[in-house]
């Protein structure tokens, strides 16, 4: 039986074009600098997201908290959202790792406007902490992407207080995808960003942190405090190569999955007791209730997972499913007749 798995994104497997490049990825010393397939693959990164440098590190919560670390000094607060993926995802790590406090934007729609900076940096005052940074995201957690307008407005307002910007581009592909704009549109509000390799791109492992030369340098060197320092890292590498200089077949595949997230969207909005909101479905990620009174949560995510079907459990009463290069519409098709059983 295949498994259908709809838990996330970072479930893909690698392509068989990806596991060729790994095995004959021309590698060295990526601590000394003198691994030629990284050093590739951060120049490309560079070049794509309109930045003069990058990293590549293990994971993307590594890439936002070395973001974090780099802008800012212990003892600073940082705006950024409620729900966004440094503050529910990343168990703190800003506040352990940097000494940074959370200054938290709570918008319905995810989203940090300018109004919101004007209203959350801080004064010159004795009792309050300095803020350091601002975080946003695009895509946002919640699968919606945050208009160019919004970002530049943002991007006005951090620039009146002299704020350095920080964007959480896990799926910035995704967004630029939704967007039809080049990936760099996104960045150039932005003084870093960081997008994962190893969500909708196939890469197995591996996320890339790009910012200005003397940003990039600095966070080089909390990589190795934390122990991201690898060796012959060009072999992981390699993948995320094959992604990225094939940019515009990778984004028509995005766009592939952003259908088949609509169209399982309008399938999950035809089932009893199931309420979907097709409207926000933006990029690969569709979010839905399921309101029968007597239904068993554990049971459903137990007959799902007996018949081939991998999902994670309702987080706050939402179910998340998520579409992506191993996914088909027949996939679709199949777990919505399975899900359908439940609903009755």
């Amino acid at each position: 039986m295949k498994t259908i798995d709809l838990r996330s994104d970072t479930v893909t497997q690698p392509t068989q074009e990806m596991r060729n490049q790994m095995a004959t990825a021309i590698v060295g010393d990526d601590v000394y600098e003198d691994d030629p397939t990284v050093t590739h693959l951060q120049d490309l990164s560079a070049k794509l997201t309109g930045h003069e440098a990058a990293l590549f590190v293990p994971s993307g919560t590594m890439a936002n908290q070395l973001a974090i670390m780099t802008h800012t000094k212990r003892g600073d607060e940082i705006i950024v959202g409620q729900n966004s993926h440094i503050v529910a995802h990343e168990v703190g790590g800003a506040a352990i790792l940097a000494g940074v406090s959370y200054r938290m934007v709570n918008n319905p729609d995810h989203t940090i406007t300018a109004n919101d900076i004007h209203a959350n940096v801080r004064d010159e005052d004795i009792h309050y902490p300095d803020t350091g940074l601002i975080c946003i995201e695009n895509a946002l957690g919640n699968g919606t992407v945050v208009p160019l307008s919004t970002m530049e407005e943002t991007a006005a307002a951090a620039k009146l207080y002299n704020l350095p910007i920080h964007l959480d581009g896990a799926r910035l592909f995704n967004a630029a995808a939704y967007l039809n704009v080049n990936p760099k549109e996104i960045t150039r509000h932005c003084h870093s960003a960081m997008f994962a390799l190893s969500k909708g791109l196939c890469a197995p492992v591996g996320s890339v942190l790009t910012g200005s030369k003397s940003f990039i340098k600095k966070a080089r060197k909390y990589r190795k405090l934390l122990g991201g320092g690898m060796r012959q890292v060009g072999i992981l590498a390699a993948a995320g190569l094959v992604a990225l200089e094939n940019i515009d077949k990778t984004m028509a595949r995005l766009n592939k999955d952003h259908e088949n997230a609509r169209y399982l969207a309008s399938k999950l909005a035809q089932l009893p007791h199931t309420t979907c909101d097709t409207t926000k479905v933006h990029i690969n990620m569709v979010f839905f209730t399921i309101k029968k009174q007597d239904i068993d949560h554990t049971a459903l995510c137990s007959h799902l997972q007996a018949n081939g079907i991998k999902i994670n459990p309702a987080e706050e009463g939402n179910y998340r499913f998520v579409t992506h290069n191993d996914i088909t519409r027949e996939d679709i098709d199949y777990a919505i007749q399975i899900l359908s059983t439940m609903l009755i």
